[in-house]
């Protein structure tokens, strides 16, 4: 991959990470509840998604989603019934007490397994990055290098893109003093789970 094409590569990388989707609104519900070092959880949960999503790409097996309704369909819906739990989840939480440290309840495990269910299962990114990597690469070349500069740029991007979301929300939370202005933020993150969920439930497969 030449410099000036990596540099191409890098602004969209930057572009489609700073988008709001369903990983940034986890990062900063993450962050809202347990703060920025235990944020880093569900972002290395995230980017372990993303992985898989790129490797998908990269063997094959996007073009075999894209092109099969029912394994895009079974996916999507599972991305779906995903956003609702977090979302219902989010709605019924607790508040914090700010006095102390944010209040740890989840397993780091837990917190990066539920990051990495939010990518994988996204089957619309899996189509978009067939639509978009193939731009990127340069046909007469090696493509494992490419792929492999194309997984550490998208990583390194989205990990600095999230870990601002993240702590931009870890410092919310100290300005909600009351219960009442975190219950009301914690609905609207659960608010936004559903905005998402309602998104993709829209999302169709588009036939080649």
């Amino acid at each position: 991959m030449s410099w000036s094409v990596w540099l191409a590569f890098l602004g969209a990388s930057v572009v489609i990470s700073l988008s709001p989707g369903a990983g940034a609104i986890a990062s900063m519900s993450t962050g809202l509840r347990y703060g920025l070092r235990r944020g880093y959880w569900n972002i290395l949960g995230l980017q372990i998604g993303l992985l898989v999503q790129i490797g998908i790409v990269a063997v094959g097996l996007g073009a075999v989603l894209a092109n099969s309704a029912l394994a895009f369909t079974a996916i999507k819906w599972f991305g779906v019934a995903y956003l609702v739990y977090l979302g219902v989840r989010q709605w019924r939480a607790g508040p914090t007490d700010v006095a102390d440290a944010p209040v740890v309840a989840d397993r780091g495990t837990t917190m990066l397994v539920r990051g990495f269910l939010v990518n994988a299962s996204n089957p619309k990114a899996v189509v978009f990055m067939v639509a978009v990597l193939p731009q990127f690469l340069e046909p007469a070349q090696p493509l494992v290098p490419q792929y492999l500069v194309i997984a550490g740029t998208m990583v390194a991007v989205d990990m600095l893109v999230m870990t601002g979301y993240t702590s931009l929300a870890s410092r919310v939370l100290r300005l909600m003093r009351s219960h009442r202005q975190q219950k009301m933020m914690n609905r609207s993150f659960a608010g936004m789970f559903f905005a998402a969920a309602t998104f993709l439930a829209t999302v169709r497969r588009v036939t080649p």
